[in-house]
């Protein structure tokens, strides 16, 4: 494992609480050499853990609890005892910051108990920094690390094979558990999905200006149940998502969006989905997709209460179904892409 070069910080009063906040998806060899400088600086290190309750795909490829083992298990193997490190787990909030940095501020809160004497760890490298910036009670403390690692490179050799690559990225305790990883279902589910997605991408690479995609999506609503569907392919296979689709070229995003619900839900034989249509938004969240820049017009349909209509799976989807919303809202780790986030949208709004 090459070592982050890590000069020695300025001595400065040691702060009871610091706060160092990261998807580490995997933690690596930089994270390590971080955290171990915070801690000559504070006596309790908060570990906030992002992108959690997410469903596992390429980008976000272990759940927080593993990547919390992980940390702890790092640490402890340098030495630091268990009770100097807390964790905190926050979801990705793509259209609401203000809640992803109420979660933050909560869960620090909740280890801290009011206490005043809290400093930020991190360092301001580019656009994706920004939130190093977002918690002005807090002191920063820039760290003093120098480190090319980044854990896209980790995940990319990873799922290339290269575990002997990976081995000088990560400390041993990461390597031995990605060792392990490659034997499960879910890695090679992701390994697929890996390739699915550099097929994708690479069939793209000679069009004169970078893709921009457009799909519609549907929110469809009945007597406290969502519309949903499992989605039968790559990328995302078995996740639960909005039926929806691709806009074709000579149709308008309403009649597409009527089109993809029909020939995945088998819904809309002698119904009017039209007239139950009651809000529309765009989603455009850069990142929002894997496969490049895709941006979603979703429709919310009302179909009031009563008996739920009868469905039957089709297209890309292998199985279409109503899904009570209290699950729904009680499961984003189930969903594809910002999908959950997309139906909290329009159905918290009342």
């Amino acid at each position: 494992m090459t070592t982050p070069s890590m000069p020695s910080p300025t001595p400065r009063r040691r702060r009871t609480f610091g706060v160092y906040i990261g998807r580490f998806e995997p933690p690596h060899a930089a994270h390590l050499a971080v955290m171990l400088e915070a801690l000559q600086s504070v006596q309790k290190l908060i570990v906030v853990i992002g992108s959690a309750r997410a469903a596992r795909n390429i980008k976000n490829p272990f759940t927080a609890e593993e990547r919390q083992d992980l940390i702890s298990a790092m640490l402890q193997s340098a030495g630091i005892p268990k009770a100097r490190v807390l964790f905190v787990h926050v979801r990705d909030y793509y259209y609401n910051e203000a809640l992803w940095l109420s979660e933050v501020q909560a869960g620090v809160t909740a280890h801290t108990r009011g206490s005043s004497d809290v400093a930020l760890i991190g360092h301001i490298k580019d656009e994706s920094s920004y939130y190093l910036r977002s918690f002005p009670a807090w002191e920063f403390i820039p760290t003093h690390v120098v480190s090319p690692l980044s854990a896209t490179d980790v995940r990319r050799a990873y799922f290339e094979g290269h575990l002997d690559t990976v081995q000088g990225m990560v400390p041993p305790t990461v390597h031995a558990f990605l060792t392990a990883f490659q034997a499960t279902p879910d890695y090679r589910d992701l390994r697929d999905e890996y390739e699915y997605l550099a097929r994708y991408r690479a069939a793209w690479k000679d069009a004169p200006y970078p893709p921009i995609f457009v799909t519609t999506d549907a929110v469809i609503t009945r007597s406290g149940h969502v519309l949903l569907v499992r989605r039968g392919g790559l990328p995302g296979r078995g996740r639960l998502a909005m039926p929806g689709g691709f806009l074709e070229q000579k149709e308008t995003l309403l009649d597409c969006c009527v089109r993809e619900v029909q020939e995945e839900t088998g819904l809309g034989s002698g119904l009017d989905l039209k007239a139950s249509l009651r809000a529309q938004a765009v989603f455009d969240y850069p990142d929002r997709s894997l496969r490049g820049r895709t941006i979603t017009h979703a429709f919310h349909f009302d179909l009031g209460i009563g008996q739920l209509p009868r469905l039957s799976g089709g297209s890309d989807a292998s199985e279409a179904l109503w899904m009570p919303l209290s699950d729904i809202l009680a499961s984003p780790e189930l969903f594809f892409e910002d999908h959950h986030a997309i139906i909290e949208h329009f159905v918290m709004r009342g």
